[in-house]
């Protein structure tokens, strides 16, 4: 009802879809891309590929599936053009972001924190897959990419992943 009221232009229900919509963009989005300084322009631009999409949303799924696959490709086409634009020499820098410290803001760092050593690639992968439950052959169809690709960057960056916890553990152990 509320997502139908906004498809139709509701000026009140875009506003209270956005509000509830909006932890889940920010979050998928900082998964996506690392403490990057323009991590609020691209989940400002997500929150408006979704807005403006709304239209052809048909209800056949889940409308955060729906969401999550609109916002993690305008996050791609935000980072290409990023790259276009550094390449030739315009581009922005990555800069820290400032989270509360709470449990749960402390766990999600952990966990950011560990994707940030990921090479990029790997992290899109892993993140569409494991994080938006996207099957192997739609992450490869979303990153234009082999199926086996896709699946060697998910082996790639768990046994990364893997690496770096294990390590971090037998740090623990010896301080």
């Amino acid at each position: 009802m509320l997502v139908q009221r906004a498809a139709v232009g509701d000026r009140k229900a875009r506003e209270e879809l956005s509000r509830v919509l909006l932890p889940r963009v920010r979050n998928l989005v900082r998964s996506l891309v690392r403490a990057h300084s323009d991590v609020d322009d691209i989940i400002q631009e997500g929150m408006v590929a979704v807005l403006r999409g709304l239209h052809t949303y048909r209800g056949e799924g889940s409308l955060h599936s729906w969401v999550d696959r609109i916002v993690a490709r305008a996050t791609f086409a935000y980072l290409k053009r990023l790259r276009r634009q550094q390449k030739s020499g315009t581009g922005a820098s990555e800069g820290p972001s400032i989270c509360d410290a709470t449990e749960q803001q402390i766990e999600r760092r952990s966990a950011a924190r560990l994707l940030e050593g990921l090479p990029e690639e790997q992290r899109h992968a892993l993140v569409l897959h494991y994080v938006m439950g996207m099957h192997v052959r739609e992450v490869a169809a979303d990153l234009d990419v082999p199926f086996e690709t896709v699946r060697s960057r998910l082996r790639l960056a768990r046994a990364k992943l893997r690496r770096r916890i294990d390590g971090s553990r037998m740090d623990e152990y010896i301080s």
